[in-house]
């Protein structure tokens, strides 16, 4: 018999206070949640090792990403990152300030600018990059191959 946890003791007392009311739903949304906020935890710990924030670690992948020469303007970035402008912008600010990247002019606006990674930054996100990659497998290690494909199928198809 599976362990009980938390989320299982929250929907059997909802099941038990209102039987006339599914919880089911909790025990999907619950666990997703507290995974959320254990394995975020866990992967922001691992950004400190090289000095960096989740969302600065987020541009830097981006801009990785974005390949040479390694540019994106504000927009991209706030595309390529999920976040608002002002997010965007925060996150560049901190990662200016580090040396982790240059904004210049974008050719042919004078008022826009590109951010591009320095070679700082992209020393620091080829180093950190796989380092996030094995604490991102090291929180999938109870799940076989198989088990990872089908989650990721589910929560995809949860998506949309």
């Amino acid at each position: 018999m599976a362990e009980v946890d938390r989320v299982g003791t929250f929907v059997e007392q909802w099941r038990r206070e209102r039987p006339d009311l599914d919880p089911s739903p909790m025990a999907v949304i619950g666990r997703m949640r507290r995974i959320s906020d254990e394995f975020t935890a866990v992967l922001v710990e691992n950004y400190r090792r090289f000095g960096i924030g989740e969302g600065e670690f987020d541009v830097l992948c981006a801009l990785r990403r974005a390949g040479a020469p390694y540019a994106l303007n504000h927009s991209e970035l706030a595309d390529h990152t999920m976040v608002t402008a002002g997010a965007t912008s925060k996150r560049v600010d901190r990662l200016e300030a580090a040396g982790l990247v240059v904004r210049q002019p974008q050719t042919g606006d004078g008022r826009a600018r590109v951010v591009t990674l320095s070679p700082q930054g992209r020393r620091l996100i080829d180093e950190a990059y796989p380092a996030h990659l094995l604490v991102e497998d090291e929180l999938l290690a109870p799940l076989s191959r198989d088990e990872r494909e089908q989650l990721e199928g589910l929560l995809r198809k949860l998506i949309g």
